[in-house]
Formats: structure tokens, C-alpha cells, sequence
């Protein structure tokens, strides 16, 4: 009897060898870290946008008189506690704990929730005063700049929520976790965003 092995079946055990041993969590996860480099020339050429057209109020309103500095200052400590609730999450998550992930994902998530309805209201506010983004390029270009990073906030959320669902099914699996550390990557940029926001439009703004 002939102890030669075909062919097909090296490639075959090859190949599984490889498929044991090559991690693609660490694939997904630098090809998340390129889509927010990618985000981050976006959010970038917005607020080039925003330093060009802030000064001009067309005689309107300026920042002085619309921003309300105490509210976006609750505003923003509901994100970046946030930031601090998902941290325990991805914790949770590393660990095998569900109960601890869903629990801390579900206060974040209400926290997400909270800055959001904070902006909703904000704009309801400015533009019920007649202060939309039609009265100026300062309006315009703040309605934008504040409206997007809010625009990824959502995103964040409904992802966040899907995460939830998902654990709640199918529990922490190795995709899962990869998930997780994904959206945690997604989260703080979004709050390293918003300190810029704060920082340049608010405080700024007020001076």
C-alpha cells in the first residue's frame, strides 16, 4: 500500500493550519482604525469650513448671543461619561461577563440618548427663534459641523443597539468582541470629536 499523501489533501490540511492561526479580528480592527483616519480628514475639513465662516453673521446673531454655555456643558458631560460606561462594557465583554456587557452598554446607550435629545432640542430651540442655518454662513456652518458629529452619535447608538441585541442572542463570541472593540474605537473618536466641538465653537464662541 502506497504512503504518499495526495496532494489535495496537504493543500487541505495547509490551508486549515493557516485558518486555525490566522486571527482576522486584528484585520477588522486596523481596517476600522483606516475608516477613522478617513473621518477624521471629514470632520477635519469641517471645521476648516467653520474657522473660515464663523465671523461672518451677516449682521445677525454670533455665538455670544445663541449658545447657552452651562446646557452644552451637561450636554457634554453625558458624552464623555459615556465614553467612561462603554470602557466598563468592553471590559465586561474581554471578560465573558453578558450581564456586566448589556448592563453598561444599556447605560451608555441612555446616555448617547440623552446628548442627542440635548441637541435636538438646541436646534429646535435656534431655529424656533428664527436662527436656522439659512440666516448666515455662521449659522450654516455651525448647523453642519455640530449636525454631523450628531449625525455619527445616532449611527453609534443604533449600532450600539444592534450589539445589544446581538449579545442578548447569540452572547460574546470572538466576532462579537471584535464588534465591541470596534464600536469602543468609534465611540471615543466620536467623544475626542466633540471636545474639539466644545472647545472651538462653544467656548470660543462665547468670548
Amino acid at each position: 500500500m502506497s504512503s504518499v499523501i495526495p496532494a489535495n489533501l496537504l493543500v487541505a490540511e495547509v490551508h486549515e493550519h493557516h485558518d486555525d492561526h490566522h486571527d482576522t479580528s486584528t484585520d477588522t480592527i486596523f481596517g476600522f482604525w483606516l475608516y477613522l483616519m478617513t473621518d477624521c480628514i471629514l470632520f477635519a475639513s469641517v471645521f476648516a469650513t467653520y474657522a473660515v465662516l464663523y465671523m461672518n453673521t451677516a449682521g445677525g446673531v454670533s455665538g455670544k448671543d445663541i449658545f447657552e454655555l452651562d446646557f452644552v456643558l451637561i450636554e457634554t458631560a453625558a458624552l464623555l461619561v459615556s465614553s467612561i460606561t462603554y470602557g466598563f462594557a468592553l471590559i465586561c465583554a474581554k471578560q465573558q461577563n453578558r450581564l456586566g456587557t448589556l448592563s453598561w452598554l444599556l447605560v451608555t446607550f441612555a446616555l448617547g440618548c440623552v446628548f442627542i435629545g440635548m441637541e435636538v432640542y438646541e436646534f429646535h430651540h435656534l431655529i424656533e427663534h428664527g436662527n436656522g442655518p439659512q440666516g448666515s454662513a455662521f449659522l450654516s456652518s455651525f448647523f453642519t459641523l455640530v449636525g454631523m458629529h450628531g449625525m455619527h452619535v445616532t449611527a453609534g447608538l443604533i449600532w450600539m443597539l444592534i450589539m445589544m441585541v446581538e449579545v442578548l442572542k447569540t452572547g460574546l463570541s470572538k466576532r462579537a468582541v471584535t464588534r465591541l472593540s470596534c464600536l469602543s474605537l468609534f465611540w471615543h473618536f466620536l467623544d475626542i470629536v466633540w471636545i474639539c466641538v466644545f472647545t472651538v465653537v462653544y467656548l470660543l464662541g462665547v468670548l
